[in-house]
């Protein structure tokens, strides 16, 4: 029965049934091999990520495919529709299995280890001997151990302990190379203490040229300073051609610096052209190699999306990496102050100090504390203690001033000088002890700073046995006082159960009362609370934003007032260039004050048609971040077309932005402006009025302005309803006849003429008025007078002419007041 089937039939169904085979195969084929894959993976899950690349993973995946693709070449096809080229390929398949198996190539020979010869020791130019014995252990190599500065030796015998006979593992040249380099090195200690310990520019300015010649011997570290120098201008003339060679040759030998900066030089087209594929992969490079500023910039690039897709998560951990370490770094005494200077509001508010204090202040605050002023001591202690408001930090002058103040009696001064004895730094050596009694003195008399202090020191055992009741009794002391340290330290009891029970809730009260203040370790303390959900529920966001605030806290943000400086000695260039980098950091006040300098086009380094796209970029970032005068210029470039086509309906979202989320006075002015004129809006008249009196009400320097804006509104509604208006068919349709009555003529007439009556009535009553005046009376001749009299007897007849006489005046004083 099977052989009176058609022959097509059989044909089709075992085609059919060989398909299935052929697929099945090739999923279990696949399966087999992968499922050692899987449990290797499975496996790997709980450890670390060790590199980007696995060579093992990879060969795996190459050895899964080539089998896969095996399996279909030679399986035939029981179709019977293999095409000629098939059966060309598996003969020559079939040929190629028959040929005998070609012996595999022999190994590489081996070559013999070349012995070096020894230079220096006490076996100067003789051959190494290996292995050799020291210390009890067999070396087959040169080694490092037994030496303190990491340089390779060997012996020369096989017993180093009996026979003492050993020499350097280099030859001459690496040794001239080594000697060099440790001159090198001398010579950049040498310069680095003199330039930490100067504040005069020309003096730095010299001791940068000595610099750049220690770097043209190959000091890296000199190098990556000196390429730093030339890129923003600092004591040296700004050349970003040649920072830029700098920073290549130093990324190739791998320094992180370098690697950075120039995935900065490519993010910002200094010197290259821009590309942010190439930035991010120097800044990744540099992040790995543990340079903070990348860690940070990559931080904003997740958070902000800046050319990689957006990532709280990776924004967190980059951000939390350069977070830890400005935590670590943060002092009793609080670090330096960080100044935000923003260049608009300086121009357009000139009375504004920006926070900084001028020379003259400055001097009259140290008259005052040189006659005695304890307030005026204080101050000047916490100045020079933090530095900060154009006043370098200097713990020389801060514990002057606080000694004066100290000795009079002030209790805050002793709590600070105890504060700068439990620290120490270069200029005080720490001491317990004093800042122990320094404490006692100032809490005795109920000082918060004391308090702290000494809570401080018996959290710690900083000169007391650890003793954490009174640690936690001071603390509360100081908190219920609103001091910032005594809240912070109660938080972390808290959140540790020092000394108390673990309470989650109250370590969040007392960490974002020290936030308020702006304490550092507030804003950390919060951050790993919500990066974690220890206590509040996690928040990505809030944990970067907050971690941001730390980061922008470190010893990098000292260079927002060396670009500040640069910018008003007016060196532009060197300024923009420094807040380029902070801007790409992250700093919202560099991102607008580079805004703002390519705004004005003060800039050299940027052609001139690139300067309103560069400024609409940064001015764009800035309003992310919450700057309303960032918002506002977003619409003018938009409604102008700086930097990109005009845009009214652009501009309106912008203007709408900054009124409604952080009610700008200028943007409802400028909504009130579009609505009037219709521009990217429906034209309404109300509405303009309606901005206009809510810019009014915003900002009183908005009134004046807004006042014009209403009359030029009213009048123009006036106009506007008058021509609307048509007064020939208003006269037309009224009927005076009817209004007035029919002899409505003869009542106007009337009442012009007794209108006209009247007036001429007036004019009669003030002509009988009006009196000529009589002539003045004569006078009686003076009496004779002696002959040495004769000159004022001259002179008193011209007075009398030119005075006129009583009863005249008296006679005109009369007449005008009958008319009036």
């Amino acid at each position: 029965m099977v052989s009176s089937l058609p022959t097509t039939m059989g044909y089709k169904g075992g085609s059919k049934t060989a398909k299935r085979l052929y697929f099945v195969a090739i999923l279990l084929l696949v399966f087999v091999d992968g499922l050692p894959a899987d449990e290797d993976q499975h496996r790997d899950d709980g450890s670390e990520l060790k590199s980007y690349h696995d060579p093992d993973s990879e060969e795996e995946d190459i050895h899964i495919v080539s089998r896969i693709l095996a399996a279909a070449s030679v399986t035939p096809r029981l179709d019977g529709s293999q095409t000629e080229e098939e059966k060309l390929s598996l003969r020559e398949t079939e040929e190629k299995e028959e040929l005998p198996e070609q012996p595999p190539p022999p190994p590489p020979e081996e070559k013999p280890k070349e012995v070096p010869l020894v230079n220096g020791g006490t076996a100067h130019g003789e051959p190494c001997v290996f292995p050799f014995f020291f210390h009890g252990k067999e070396y087959s190599d040169c080694t490092i151990d037994g030496r303190g500065d990491g340089r390779l030796w060997c012996a020369t015998t096989y017993d180093y302990d009996s026979d003492k006979k050993w020499g350097f593992c280099e030859t001459e040249e690496q040794a001239l190379q080594r000697l060099q380099a440790e001159e090198a090195e001398e010579q950049y200690q040498t310069v680095l203490r003199m330039l930490n310990g100067s504040t005069r520019k020309a003096q730095k300015k010299e001791l940068y040229e000595k610099l750049l010649k220690v770097a043209e011997k190959g000091h890296q570290k000199a190098t990556e300073k000196v390429a730093y120098a030339m890129l923003f201008g600092d004591y040296m003339n700004q050349n970003i051609t040649k920072a830029r060679e700098m920073f290549e040759k130093l990324a190739v030998e791998g320094s992180p610096k370098a690697q950075m900066a120039l995935g900065f030089l490519y993010a910002a087209g200094l010197g290259v052209n821009s590309s942010q594929a190439k930035a991010l992969v120097y800044y990744t490079f540099g992040a790995l190699g543990g340079n903070l500023i990348a860690h940070m910039i990559l931080g904003y690039r997740y958070w902000a999306g800046v050319g990689v897709p957006q990532s709280c998560e990776s924004a967190l951990t980059h951000y939390r990496v350069v977070a830890n370490h400005v935590a670590s770094d943060v002092s009793l005494t609080g670090g330096s102050a960080v100044q935000r200077i923003r260049l608009l509001d300086e121009v357009e508010n000139p009375g504004s100090t920006s926070g900084m204090l001028e020379e003259d202040l400055i001097q009259y605050y140290q008259f005052l504390a040189e006659k005695g002023d304890v307030q005026a001591q204080v101050g000047l202690g916490q100045l020079h203690l933090h530095g900060g408001r154009g006043v370098e930090q200097n713990h020389q002058r801060a514990y002057d001033y606080f000694t004066q103040a100290a000795n009079a009696g002030n209790t805050h001064a002793m709590a600070f000088l105890g504060k700068m004895y439990s620290e120490g730094s270069e200029f005080l050596p720490q001491d317990n002890e004093t800042a122990l009694q320094y404490f006692k003195k100032a809490s005795d008399m109920g000082n918060p700073v004391g308090q702290s202090g000494l809570g401080m020191a018996y959290l710690y055992g900083r000169g007391v046995p650890v003793n954490y009741e009174l640690a936690l009794k001071y603390f509360q002391k100081a908190a219920e006082q609103g001091w910032v340290d005594g809240q912070l330290q109660l938080g972390t009891m808290y959140y540790n159960g020092i000394g108390v029970k673990r309470d989650y809730k109250q370590a969040l009260k007392f960490f974002n009362l020290a936030s308020q203040a702006g304490h550092i370790l507030a804003f950390y303390n919060l951050a790993q609370m919500h990066a974690t959900g220890t206590g509040v529920m996690r928040s990505c966001h809030t944990a970067v934003e907050l971690f941001k605030n730390v980061c922008e806290r470190g010893r990098w943000s000292e260079r927002l007032m060396t670009a500040y400086g640069s910018f008003k000695e007016g060196e532009t260039d060197a300024a923009l260039v420094q807040y380029l980098l902070l801007a790409e950091q992250g700093y919202e006040v560099a991102q607008s004050n580079v805004a703002f300098i390519l705004d004005q086009k003060g800039a050299k380094i940027f052609n001139d048609n690139e300067t309103y796209p560069r400024a609409l970029l940064h001015w764009t970032r800035a309003a992310a971040q919450g700057y309303t005068v960032a918002r506002i210029k977003l619409g003018d470039y938009h409604f102008y077309g700086y930097g990109t086509d005009v845009d009214y309906e652009t501009a309106v979202i912008h203007y709408r932005l900054a009124s409604e989320q952080q009610n700008g006075a200028q943007a409802m002015f400028n909504l009130g402006y579009m609505h009037e004129k219709g521009l990217g809006i429906k034209q309404d008249i109300h509405l303009a009025k309606r901005f206009y009196d809510m810019a009014a009400e915003a900002s009183p320097d908005a009134q004046v302005p807004v006042f014009l804006a209403l009359c030029k509104l009213g009048l123009i509604y006036t106009l506007q309803y008058l021509q609307d208006l048509n007064l020939k068919e208003l006269i037309a349709q009224v009927d005076l006849d009817q209004l007035l009555g029919p002899e409505w003529d003869l009542y106007l007439m009337t009442v012009i003429a007794l209108l006209l009556g009247t007036v001429i009535a007036y004019r009669q009553r003030q002509h009988q008025i009006i009196v000529p005046p009589r002539p003045p009376a004569p006078t009686p001749a003076p009496p004779p007078r002696p002959a040495q009299e004769e000159p004022q007897a001259q002179a008193e007849p011209q007075e009398q002419e030119e005075t006129p006489a009583p009863g005249a005046a008296q006679e005109e004083e009369e007449q005008q007041q009958q008319q009036l």
